[in-house]
């Protein structure tokens, strides 16, 4: 069980659905489930995806991530003898799982346990023969938990021009495209300094889209970015004319990272284990069984949070009069990331924000229910991972004396939900595939 206030929330108007439909979620995107049940032994021989390996060699487990742990203890347990060791790097490190080291890095920003603990890694790299398989678990985090910077550069210089880059407004993929020039991990480099003969990445993504070269910077993916690409990111923020000659030196003339067809990627299997869409669809499914008609609108939502909510209260009401996209009963599902524009003060976060402006959109529509959580367990600055609503939320918050509209601008959807004992409580859940959320319409009107 991964919410820990089920019981209140199964008394929700259509509960019982929705957290079993969350719990099914989560559970795909269970670290642990996840390597297992893409990883096969059969004696000498390794089946993952459907590809199969024979170990002339032996079998090593490195990988960064806030869900590496879970996922190399998944490893060590398949692999069992065949595993010779290994590094993982965490946010906590926890000593040994096996014969493989838990080290601790630093997240959200690189600092000097990751330096140490890369370094550390690469150590280990350098006993690995040419026979040998090696094993990469990446998960979110993996950016600032992994990092060794390229000559002439210092973690310093990366974890401020990285800091600047988000200051001024820059993406996922502008900030990595630049991280990559700077480092001698990222961008498919990792693959430069591992000899084995076969380099397996098993992936969490929490990257909507799912792109390879940008889940923690892609080091063992092909890059789709460019030198010149970073230049003009660091050009568009005014970044650029404030780096000395040392730093601009290494963006024109160092060594660029592993593009596609390069020879490097015969060797490499990079296979995503667990995404925002394998959750959505184990939530499907299990709604699907209960009677309802699932329909997965898209796992890659993005924008306002309190926008979207709008947008898909507007999906579920088009189903409860009209029929469209489908008759009720119906499950409507999405996945992505949301943003939260602050101008208040108050606890929350873009899933609660979303689920309280769909509350409102619905108001008195109470044949549609909905719930939303983060898969980190954790939503913005509140203890909450998201929350559980209907069409009578808005009634029943102002019968408290509470006024929706209020909380959404301030920002406090977390104090509003808890008094109505709406949150949706799991604690962090050692995983992210980004946010889910689901709408279940009972019936047309």
């Amino acid at each position: 069980m991964y919410i820990k206030n089920k019981d209140a929330l199964l008394r929700l108007p259509r509960g019982g659905a929705l957290v079993g439909a969350l719990e099914e979620a989560l559970s795909a995107a269970d670290p642990y489930k996840a390597v297992a049940s893409h990883v096969k032994r059969a004696g000498g021989a390794l089946e993952v995806a459907g590809r199969v390996y024979s170990v002339r060699g032996r079998a090593h487990v490195v990988g960064f991530g806030k869900a590496s742990e879970k996922m190399a203890e998944a490893l060590v347990d398949v692999l069992g003898d065949l595993a010779a060791g290994g590094v993982v790097i965490s946010p906590r490190g926890s000593g040994r799982l096996g014969p493989v080291e838990v080290v601790k890095g630093d997240h959200p920003v690189p600092g000097a346990d990751t330096l140490v603990a890369s370094r550390r890694l690469l150590e280990y790299l350098e006993g690995v023969g040419e026979n040998d398989v090696v094993f990469v678990v990446i998960s979110g985090g993996g950016s600032a938990l992994f990092e060794v910077p390229v000559e002439g550069m210092e973690l310093g210089d990366i974890a401020r021009i990285s800091a600047e880059l988000m200051r001024r407004g820059a993406d996922i993929v502008e900030l990595n495209a630049v991280r990559k020039r700077l480092s001698r991990v990222k961008g498919g480099k990792l693959l430069r300094l591992v000899k084995a003969s076969a380099v397996i990445s098993l992936i969490i993504s929490d990257v909507v889209g799912d792109r390879l070269d940008t889940i923690a910077s892609g080091p063992t993916a092909p890059d789709g970015t460019s030198r010149e690409f970073a230049i003009r990111v660091l050009k568009k923020y005014g970044i650029w004319g404030e780096l000395p000659p040392r730093i601009r030196a290494v963006f024109e003339g160092g060594e660029d990272t592993v593009k596609e067809g390069d020879a490097l990627l015969a060797k490499v299997q990079n296979v995503i284990v667990a995404n925002n869409l394998l959750s959505l669809r184990r939530a499907s499914e299990y709604l699907s069984a209960l009677g309802y008609k699932a329909v997965i609108l898209t796992s890659m939502l993005e924008g306002e949070a309190r926008e979207a909510g709008r947008v898909l209260a507007s999906v579920a009401k088009s189903a409860a009069y009209s029929g469209l996209p489908e008759r009720p009963p119906l499950a409507l599902l999405a996945g992505g990331e949301t943003v939260v524009t602050v101008r208040g003060g108050g606890r929350g976060g873009r899933n609660q924000e979303l689920c309280l402006s769909f509350s409102i959109a619905v108001r008195g529509l109470r044949n549609i229910s909905a719930a939303c959580l983060g898969t980190d367990g954790v939503d913005g600055n509140s203890p909450a991972a998201g929350a559980v609503v209907d069409g009578g939320v808005a009634e029943e918050a102002e019968a408290m004396g509470l006024d929706p509209f209020e909380y959404l601008n301030n920002n406090d959807s977390y104090t509003f939900f808890e008094k109505l004992g709406r949150a949706v409580i799991t604690g962090y859940t050692g995983t992210n595939v980004n946010d889910v959320f689901i709408a279940l319409v009972e019936k047309v009107i």
